[in-house]
């Protein structure tokens, strides 16, 4: 697991560092501050994944990866600027009045 806190949405609540205190610590004005590099080892992640839910402005935020889907990615097809229809009211782009 891999979190990361944006520290501009925290209201210094105190949630996260009560429930993960070895994660979150508090600045001198009340406001979360990530401890280590946000890699969460597995013994660790049900006290961090509960400071994640219970943070009421949802400055904390779990990482994950992207995976290559299997799926190709489809392609728009562009308009044909250069045989474009431009002879009644309005431009055809493939639509129906």
């Amino acid at each position: 697991m891999r979190i990361k806190l944006d520290r501009t949405l925290c209201d210094g609540f105190g949630i996260c560092a009560k429930h993960a205190p070895g994660y979150f610590s508090l600045d001198d004005w009340g406001y979360a501050v990530l401890v280590g590099d946000g890699n969460i080892p597995d013994e660790d992640q049900d006290a961090v994944q509960r400071a994640l839910m219970d943070c009421p402005v949802h400055a904390i935020m779990e990482l994950t990866e992207r995976r290559p889907d299997e799926t190709p990615t489809h392609l728009v097809d562009e308009p044909d600027l250069e045989n474009l229809d431009t002879s009644s009211d309005a431009a055809q782009w493939d639509m129906t009045r």
